[in-house]
């Protein structure tokens, strides 16, 4: 049976890692629009947060594979909850009357064009980032007992490709559908979903480094056996 729950020295740093890379990729990231040329999909747009959530995806992983899935669950509800908060405030401070003078004019406008996401973006985005984020964790753990704590590698990017599959196809249709063709809809998600993907395969030998002093700083290796997946639940 697994230990009695217990303090550790770098959880909160990495739970607020985790939320800080997810904060700025959608806040941040997802302002600016760029442009790259891959092979066979030709010229394909996308958000420049794409470069960063991975990141947090990878952060999961670390929090699954060293803490286990409970305290993973933890940092997912503080991420959805910053979320949340950020999308509130970024709606109240838009929604205040600017000071009528030139330059506050032209900058709200530039506030709008930055935070004013419609309903829809938003909500696609923390639901996306909430239903990708559990199902990356319990793939995670999960595999972790089938091999019985061997290859990472493939429980990383194992978990990832089920997670950013989950995320990207429900992003995209409650963002999009409707307003793109579908055809498009596909073809960018699909995208997307490559480069995030292929980010978790290049940051391998990183995250193998961060797991690996993890694990002998706290003296843990935690094996999800005896778990609660429900993810409305709060306690390890």
């Amino acid at each position: 049976m697994n230990a009695p729950q217990r303090s550790y020295r770098y959880y909160d740093f990495v739970m607020a890692a985790f939320v800080c890379v997810l904060l700025c990729a959608n806040l941040i990231g997802a302002a600016k629009a760029a442009q790259i040329t891959l092979p066979v999909l030709g010229a394909v747009s996308f958000s420049g947060g794409v470069l960063f959530f991975p990141i947090s995806y990878i952060f999961g992983d670390i929090l699954t594979e060293v803490y286990g899935y409970g305290r993973d669950r933890r940092a997912v509800w503080a991420g959805f909850a910053a979320l949340a908060f950020a999308s509130f405030m970024a709606y109240v401070v838009l929604a205040l009357p600017p000071v009528p003078d030139a330059f506050n004019l032209g900058y709200q406008e530039h506030l709008e064009a930055v935070f004013g996401n419609t309903w829809r973006i938003v909500a696609g985005s923390m639901i996306a980032f909430w239903c990708g984020s559990f199902a990356n964790g319990y793939v995670m753990a999960k595999m972790k007992i089938r091999s019985a704590g061997r290859r990472l590698w493939m429980r990383t990017i194992g978990s990832t490709l089920v997670g950013e599959a989950v995320d990207s196809s429900l992003f995209y249709v409650i963002a999009f559908y409707g307003i793109w063709p579908d055809r498009q809809i596909a073809k960018i998600a699909l995208a997307q979903y490559l480069l995030k993907t292929g980010w978790e395969v290049v940051m391998t030998p990183i995250t193998y480094r961060i797991v690996a002093f993890l694990k002998h700083a706290e003296r843990e290796d935690w094996y999800d056996r005896d778990t609660n997946f429900n993810p409305f639940r709060l306690s390890p």
